[in-house]
């Protein structure tokens, strides 16, 4: 497999800096193949692919992990093909979906190829009774930091994690939409209890969307939302929640789902 990241050579100035390099992150050319035809061209770090194949066909509408019969990554001179190959049902929606996209690391939307497209009406997420405490929250948000491996050693990834009563899955990318669906393929094909997704970055629309698509009810962000994706969480009962620091945080939808600080979450 292709290096995640590697030592380019560099030049310091002040910052009481030394050495000649500094390890940065591989992004790479992932074509995303379904029955042998192209669909999208992503720019990704080459980590946890597998996964990226289960989450982008999940929250791209096109297959469900089990409408999805094998995925193959397949290292080409110029990238990486993700070769996944899906069953009937979900190979004659995925050719009613077909686009052509190419998809910068900084935007989740592009390559949509239509206005209603893009602000298509999230599915709403299952009711439960799940909910996490002030103090839950903000250590989700600190429990994230000890499972950033690449951003550690190169300062330069997002990450996304999925968290009930720890952190049972995370992964990172060079782009926060690859982090997300990287999270939710894995999370996608093993049984877990009900949870949160912690993410390091801004929550957007597709952001919304993406977890909307997998049913998580509690989004945990790092920084601001946009309007729109408020608007979106509020559309599909998501609690969004942003802003996590380790003095506080900022609700924005559902507050339900913030128990009293004496409660423990419950699945």
């Amino acid at each position: 497999m292709m290096q995640t990241h590697r030592p380019l050579p560099r030049l310091v100035f002040g910052r009481g800096g030394s050495g000649s390099s500094r390890e940065l992150p591989a992004e790479v050319a992932v074509a995303i193949s379904y029955n042998g035809s192209t669909q999208a061209v992503m720019m990704a770090t080459p980590a946890d692919l597998v996964d990226f194949a289960y989450g982008f066909s999940l929250t791209e509408g096109i297959a469900t992990a089990d409408e999805i019969e094998s995925v193959e990554a397949v290292e080409t001179d110029l990238g990486i093909d993700l070769q996944i190959w899906l069953k009937a049902p979900a190979e004659d929606r995925q050719r009613a979906r077909r686009r052509s996209m190419a998809g910068p690391v900084g935007c989740g939307l592009c390559g949509i190829d239509s206005l209603e497209e893009a602000q298509r009406k999230p599915r709403r997420v299952a009711d439960s009774t799940f909910t996490m405490t002030p103090a839950e929250i903000m250590q989700a948000m600190a429990d994230i930091t000890s499972h950033q491996p690449l951003h550690d050693i190169t300062r330069a990834a997002h990450a996304a994690a999925f968290w009930s009563g720890g952190i049972v899955a995370a992964r990172e990318d060079v782009g926060r939409h690859n982090a997300l669906d990287k999270l939710i393929g894995a999370m996608g094909r093993i049984a877990h209890p009900a949870g949160a997704v912690v993410l390091t970055c801004r929550t957007s629309i597709d952001m919304v969307q993406k977890c909307a698509a997998a049913g998580f009810p509690l989004i945990i962000a790092a920084s601001a939302p946009t309007a729109t994706a408020v608007e979106t969480a509020e559309a599909a009962g998501i609690t969004l929640i942003a802003l996590a620091r380790p003095d506080g945080f900022e609700v924005f939808t559902h507050p339900h789902r913030i128990a009293p600080q004496e409660a423990a979450h419950v699945a």
